[in-house]
């Protein structure tokens, strides 16, 4: 980790807009800190209403902490103030409910990847 004290005025970075093809719409994110020898990441991700990431799996474990808006996962909808965690390797849908964009804090605890499933593995 790093060895350094850091602080983000995250209000002052702008949103990182990312067009995903699997989702056909883009998600935003604002990143605010990555380890380069763990590959433990924190950042802030924002889905707009109704936007849903399809069936999928990590390679690592990642947390969602929900500050603004309902959360809908393949297991329950949550909404600001609880805490999801997916464990790695779990088949898993996550996104905005369709009444409005979410926003969370998002961590995993070593390198980031998606790897999108086949319909017949959905969970």
């Amino acid at each position: 980790m790093t060895s350094q004290f850091l602080v983000i005025d995250t209000n002052a970075l702008p949103w990182e807009e990312r067009f995903s093809p699997n989702i056909g719409k883009a998600i935003f994110r604002k990143e605010f800190f990555s380890d380069p020898e763990t590959g433990m990441m924190v950042r802030l991700v924002k889905y707009p209403a109704g936007v849903i990431n399809p069936a999928h799996t990590h390679p690592c474990g990642h947390g969602m902490y929900i500050l603004e808006g309902r959360l809908v996962t393949h297991k329950g909808t949550f909404g600001p103030g609880s805490f999801v965690w997916f464990p790695e390797g779990e088949v898993m849908e996550h996104g905005a409910s369709a009444d409005g964009d979410v926003i969370v804090v998002f961590i995993t605890n070593k390198p980031f990847r998606i790897d999108y499933v086949a319909p017949s593995q959905k969970p």
